[in-house]
């Protein structure tokens, strides 16, 4: 696949989204975001991993053993993954993480920013999405 964002590693699918955080989502002290922003990243990256396995957007049916690790912080990039585990009749199971691959860095000045190496993890989950009976497998 020529997608930078989309790799296939021993026949599975990876898909990667990167977003940065803006401040009009920190709802919490200390700039914090809620959980949800990272769940709702992923609702949209597993559509495209279901678009492009399926060739149909999917539904998510389910989230499992969600743990949040680490905050979210309000001018962080994050980048949700998911990877394809378990592929059913019409269910697709995928394992996601969240990991924050940038934060802000207010002590060296108000715009400063640093890489983080490594990331870190700000949360995991099993999520398995359905498609439609194509009839045609």
């Amino acid at each position: 696949m020529n997608d930078p964002k989309t790799t296939a590693t021993s026949g599975a699918l990876r898909v990667a989204h990167r977003r940065y955080v803006p401040h009009a989502h920190a709802h919490y002290g200390g700039g914090l975001v809620d959980g949800a922003y990272a769940l709702g990243l992923v609702g949209d990256l597993l559509t495209e991993a279901c678009i492009r396995l399926d060739r149909d957007e999917g539904l998510i049916a389910s989230y499992s053993d969600v743990q949040f690790r680490a905050p979210v912080r309000a001018g962080d990039v994050i980048e949700v993954s998911a990877e394809l585990v378990a592929r059913g009749n019409r269910s697709r199971t995928f394992a996601v993480q969240a990991h924050v691959i940038c934060r802000s860095d207010p002590t060296a000045g108000p715009s400063a920013a640093q890489v983080l190496d490594p990331p870190i993890v700000a949360m995991t989950a099993e999520a398995i999405v359905v498609v439609p009976d194509r009839g045609d497998g």
